[in-house]
This record gives structure tokens, sequence and C-alpha cells, in this order.
């Protein structure tokens, strides 16, 4: 064991390796747009120069004249073979060709194709325009933007959650906070570029494309292309980073295999690192006013939450993470409101975390204010107002190992050297600041299909349309089926990501390792019955008479008590060489039909929030940062963070996850931005080179802490998950950190130089 691959605690399953890691490191993994086809047409994406207005002329005749181009498709192309998208399968309801008015900056307004990927881009760059352009409103403060309340724009967003009587709470406390957070727009960036590859054979479409919910992309793009969706297939068995990027369906995907058909032959269209910032989803831009109010002693009284969101003119996309906030700590009155500003912007939709970490950060940066408000310690201020019930509708939490996880994390970070006063701490010239914060996240679950195929020989193939996107869940289903089975690791194949397989619910909301696990424990389950059934009614048998389930599964055999029989030879009682199980799970709170919906692109999650109890995912995160007293250059020499999810499958992965997650959260506090031009609407820092990501340099010592935590009340496998609870924290830490080197406050992200010079 080592700090990559830490000792299991109780709960934990071994850290064993990824099982396609070498395919992976080796360039074997097939990624989409790698897939090698015949006679493969090059598209390239034309956008707009303008965020709002009317194209009035496109130039086509300098790039039709292009060596290699082949057709450049417009407005005019369509012909009605394309219906618009639908917003929520879909990524936007604006189509990508359906008219001529734009709704935003970069904007999908042609598509060129040619025999070279040169000779498509080239002739794009020659294409121009001429437009009947509108002054547009980028987002806060600009004008011509609308807001609306959350619940009567969006049919998703059905609640702003309250309890008690706030403002009778707020006006009776003795000590008050009033404050403003923001948060910036922030833009995917993976390192695998968007793309669409399709191609039809015969009446069938086949796409290969970067994909978190295959089953539902199948069933938008036959609807965009009035198809059956039978006769769509999506692949995608691997994935270079998405945790959002690639959930709903974009608005090219539909087009490319329209074009496809028209041309007949295979179209390949990669989305360009600058189109990428319109043409994909993104993160929201969130302004938050947090009130609060305690007594002298440090309990929270009155707890006020309110949230603007930017969004496009068309759809209303809700970030809404009221919902987690305004269950966190023991509040006594909570009073929620979510608003949606509708500007000239493309839709945002989910990125990792997507309420909780623009939300918590507000919540986080509150507490601690509130904690220098009271001259209290932050980890006791929050020891004093943990909850064993939520404050909503009262509803026990199924666990909450939150104080369990600071205590480890401060242990471990040495939080107890920390001074109460800010700007106390120096070495140096650097100033030092320690914050802390609380990480969350909803134990969400969905339902899932898996076939799992055993054989005589001891080998067993899974297969689920679920998503390996890094997360590590085909080497978690492979662990566990060689569990459950008892075989080795070695014997076990994975096959994931296509609509062939038994459907699976979005990789997102972190659910993936809970649903898959607990359909692959039910369909383990019934072998096992099968099997065990066959041994105990075999006359002659070891087992003869025996009560099936004191049979167990170990190293390719049937054991009980001192007898012990090879599977081979039951298989041969069976009178067969193989198993074939197709098993459904279906959590508790949903339809009967919730399964036959996940082949209808339909999924009925199933939020930690619901239900008789509240099942999160906890942990606590501290971080030092040192800022140089002159020229206020940040730096984060060390972070720490304990975390509890219930089972833990694989504590490699595990770690890896939670890792990834606090580094993204340094990220986003200290480099993150999407810059506009507030004059037109435009993105301007549309690359690697201006948006601003973390390098080695930027961090250094990263702890993770696995807290063990057994929570029954979860769902089956007892799994929460963890690939977004590391990074919710993480903004507001650093935030309050900032604060304890400074003693400034400073509540708008990314915190820069320029945020603490003057």
């Amino acid at each position: 064991m080592n700090e990559a691959a830490p000792r299991p605690k109780e709960n934990m399953g071994e850290p064993l390796p990824r099982i396609d890691g070498r395919l992976k490191v080796t360039g074997q993994a097939p990624y989409p747009a790698d897939i090698p086809v015949n006679n493969l047409a090059h598209a390239v994406l034309v956008t707009s120069e303008i965020a709002r207005g009317r194209i009035t002329a496109l130039h086509l005749d300098k790039a039709r004249a292009v060596p290699g181009v082949i057709e450049i498709f417009t407005s005019e192309s369509l012909h009605g073979d394309l219906e618009k998208p639908k917003f929520g399968p879909a990524s936007t309801s604006i189509g990508p060709l359906h008219d001529t008015k734009i709704w935003h900056d970069g904007q999908i307004m042609a598509l060129v194709i040619a025999e070279t990927i040169e000779a498509a881009r080239e002739a794009a760059m020659r294409v121009t325009a001429d437009y009947d352009e509108e002054k547009p409103s980028t987002g806060f403060g600009s004008e011509g933007t609308e807001t609306v309340a959350a619940t009567e724009a969006s049919k998703q967003f059905k609640e702003d959650v309250k309890a008690g009587d706030f403002n009778a709470a707020f006006a009776s406390a003795p000590v008050t906070i009033d404050a403003e957070y923001l948060m910036p727009t922030h833009h995917h960036n993976p390192i695998e570029l968007f793309s669409t590859t399709a191609y039809w054979q015969g009446e069938d479409l086949v796409v290969h494309e970067p994909s978190q919910n295959v089953h539902g992309w199948k069933v938008e793009i036959a609807r965009q292309l009035k198809i059956e969706p039978d006769r769509v297939r999506v692949i995608s068995p691997y994935i270079g980073g998405a945790f959002g990027s690639k959930g709903p369906v974009t608005p090219r995907t539909a087009l490319v295999a329209l074009v496809a058909r028209r041309l007949g032959r295979p179209v390949r269209c990669v989305v360009t690192r600058p189109q990428a910032f319109t043409t994909q989803t993104y993160r929201a831009e969130t302004r938050h006013h947090i009130q609060m109010g305690a007594t002298q002693d440090g309990k929270i009284t009155a707890f006020r939450h309110e949230g603007w969101e930017v969004t496009s003119r068309p759809d209303p996309y809700v970030v809404g993470g009221t919902s987690t906030t305004g269950r966190m700590y023991d509040y006594g009155s909570v009073l929620t409101k979510v608003f949606l500003v509708k500007a000239d912007r493309p839709t945002p939709s989910y990125m990792r975390s997507p309420p909780e970490t623009p939300y918590v950060y507000a919540l986080e940066s509150a507490m601690d204010e509130m904690a220098v408000a009271l001259d209290m310690d932050p980890v006791e201020f929050r020891r004093i107002n943990d909850a064993t019930h939520e404050p909503i509708e009262g509803k026990p939490f199924s666990s909450r190992p939150l104080m369990e996880c600071y205590d480890e994390a401060a242990r471990e970070f040495g939080w107890s050297r920390r001074s109460l006063q800010p700007g106390s701490m120096r070495d140096g010239d650097w100033m030092i600041g320690m914050g802390c914060a609380t990480a969350i996240y909803p134990a969400n679950i969905a339902p899932c299909a898996v076939r799992i195929i055993l054989t005589d020989d001891g080998r067993a193939r899974v297969q689920t349309a679920s998503h390996e996107i890094g997360t590590g869940i085909r080497t978690v289903a492979a662990q566990l089926t060689a569990e459950q089975l008892g075989l080795d690791i070695g014997a076990i194949e994975v096959e994931m990501g296509d609509t062939r397989l038994p459907a699976a619910p979005v990789a997102g909301g972190s659910n993936t390792t809970a649903s898959v696990s607990s359909a692959i424990m039910k369909a383990c389950g019934e072998i096992r019955e099968k099997l065990a059934r066959a041994a105990v009614t075999a006359k002659d048998g070891p087992f003869s008479g025996q009560d099936p389930h004191s049979v167990v599964f170990r190293e390719g055999k049937l054991v009980a008590g001192n007898a012990s029989q090879e599977l081979k030879d039951i298989f041969e009682l069976l009178g067969s060489g193989v198993i074939e199980q197709y098993s459904e799970f279906r959590p508790e709170a949903t339809s009967p039909e919730a399964v036959s919906k996940l082949y209808k692109g339909k999924m009925e999650m199933v939020s930690g929030e619901k239900g008789e109890m509240v099942k999160y995912a906890f942990g606590a995160e501290f971080v030092e940062v040192h800022i140089h007293r002159r020229t206020r250059e940040i730096r984060v020499p060390r972070i720490v963070g304990a975390f509890a999810g219930g089972r833990i499958m694989n504590t490699r992965t595990a770690r890896s996850q939670l890792m990834g997650g606090m580094i993204w959260g340094i990220s986003s506090a200290l480099h993150e931005a999407t810059e506009f031009d507030h004059r037109s609407a435009r993105v301007v820092n549309r690359d690697l080179q201006d948006y601003l990501v973390p390098v080695n340099a930027d961090i250094q010592e990263v702890t993770v802490i696995l807290v063990p935590e057994v929570d029954k009340d979860a769902n089956p496998a007892g799994i929460k998950g963890l690939g977004e609870l590391g990074n919710v924290g993480t903004a507001a830490a650093i935030a309050s950190a900032v604060y304890h080197a400074t003693g400034q406050r400073i509540r708008q992200l990314p915190i820069r130089i320029d945020s603490l010079i003057g």
C-alpha cells in the first residue's frame, strides 16, 4: 500500500489498479474521434461573430473555391429534415441551422464539409456573414436582461425551500451578517476535444461521440432526425474528460448525422478549442445574497440564501443549489429564493457538482464570516450548528459523519496551530492563512440494467451502457462482480458505453457507482441463486439437501462448511456451459416503469434529499495559503480533505477522484474565469493560454483521508458518490484562508493578485 493506493479501512474495497489503465497510457483505449472510418469526410463549424441579431447574408463563394470542399450547409439546406433540439435531453433549444436568428456569440451558422480537415478549416475561415446586429445583454448589470423566478420559469425547479419565520428571527438575532458572493462563468476544457462521427449502415445510424448518456442521446437524436430510436446506435466506450460537458445532446450531433445521410458517407466534426466556449455547455455565472443571524454562543437562528443565475434567452436552465444549502446546518429558520437572469448567452448546463459548487461556496464563506463576527473558531462554530435532522422537513439524515471528517482533517492538517487573529501568522515575507469548509453532495441513485454472462470456466462478462468518464467505474464493476461471484478480477471483462447494451443512467450526479453496483449485485445474486439451487437439489452432490443460502462462492468454487464443488460441475448439472443473467435495478422511490423509461431516454434519478431520510456524502477541507506581503502572489502549499462516502469500492480510484476534485476547487478559487467583452457579449479568453487552469507548479501537497462510514439506508450497495464531492468546499476554504492571511475579505472569485492590491 502507498499514498496513491490507500490501505482499506472498514467498509472499503481493495485499491486494485484500473483494468483499463494500460490501454489508456499506451494509447490503445478507443476514444470516439480516433475510431478509424473509411471514406471519411471532415466537417468544420462556422460560428457567428455577433451575440444578438440576424444573419442577412452568408458569403460562400471563396469558401467553395477551396480545393477539396464538398458542400457547405446553411439554414437554407435543412428543408425541414431536422427538428430543433429539445432543451433537457439536448443542451439547448437553439437549433444549429434552423433559422437566421442569432441568440448568442459563436452560434453555429454553417457547416463546411471537405475531403480533408485542412481544407474544411480553410474554407470555414473564408465564410463571411452580413448581420442585422442588435445590442446584446451579457449578464449581471447589463441593460436588457430579464429576471424571472426559477420556480416560475422551470418545471424542474419546483420549490424554494423555507422553514420557520426568517424575518422575525433575523431581526432579533444579536449577531448578523449580510453579504454578497460572486462566482464567474466557468468553461469545460477537457483534453479530449468535443467531436461527432456519424455514418449510416443502410437505414441505421451509428454515432461515435463522447457521451455521458448514450441511451438518452439515442432517443433525442432519433427525434431530431424523425426516425425510430431503434435505428440509432450511439457508441462511447471511453471519454477524455466530461464532468457534465458531455451530458446533454449537443446542437451539432443530429446535424452531422443528417449531413452524413445526405452525402452518403461518414462525416466527422471535431470542435475547435475556441468554438467549445460557445457551442458546448458551461457553468452559469451566479450571484448570491446571504443573511445569517446567530446568538452570542454561536447558534444560528436565521439563514437566508438568494441566488441569481445567468441563462440564455430561450432556455430556463437552473443551478438551484439552495436545496442543499438550505439543509446544511441546524439553522432555526430558513428562507431561500432563486432567480434566472436571461441574457444573450449560450444555455449553461452541468459542471462538476453543478448546484453545490457555487452555492456552497457562498454559504461556507458566510459561515466563516459569522465565525469571525462571533470571535469563534470556524470548526467549533460548525460543530455547534451540526444537525441530526435537516431543518426544512425535519427528516433525519441517514448518516452524518461531518464532524468526524472535520476532526480527522483538522488533526492531519494541524489546525490547532492556527491563530485566531487574521494577519498574525508569518514566514518571512509570506503571510500565512488557514481556512476550512464543508463539502457535501447528495447520495443520488437511478435505475440501471445490467447483463452478466458467466461461463463454466469461471469467466464473466459484464455489460451495461454506463460510461467510463475517468472515475474508474469499469474497474469497480469488475471488482464487484469478482467479489460477488468469487472470481479473480482478471476473469472479468466489462463492456460499456454502447446503446446495444442494457440501459444505464447518465454518468452524472455522482450516481454511477451506486446505480451500476446495485444492478450488478442484483444480477450476481440471481446467478448465485440459480447455481446454489442446482447444487443443493442434486441428489448425489456434496450440498444435497442443504439450504441454498448457506452456499458461498469463493475462488471459482461453491463452498458450504467443509464441502466444496467446482463451478464447472454445477454447470454440468444445469446442462449448460453459460448463464446469461439480465437484471434491472429500480430504486424504491421510482415508478414501476423506471427502467423501461431509461430505454426511452427518460431517467428517474432519486435525489439524496428525497425519501424518509436525507442522504448526503460529507467532507471537510482545510487549506493553507501563503501570500507575499509585497507582491500579493498567492500560493497553496497544502490542502487536506477528509471524506465519508458510505462504502468505498476502491480506495485508489476514490482517492484519485477526491484529489482531482480538490485541485479543481483550487482552480475555481484562484484561476478560472471566462471573461466577456460586456459591450458585445463575446467571450474574450477562448483558449488555454488565457483561460487559466492550474499547472504542476500551482499544486503542491494534496492529502486525501477516507473516513469509514456504513450507511445501510443510502441504497442497496451502501455507496454514496464521491466524484463531485471533493471540489465543493475548496473555494470557500481558500477564500477564508486568504482572509485569515490578510484580513481582506474577497467575495468574488477568482481571487488573484489584483484582488488583493489596493
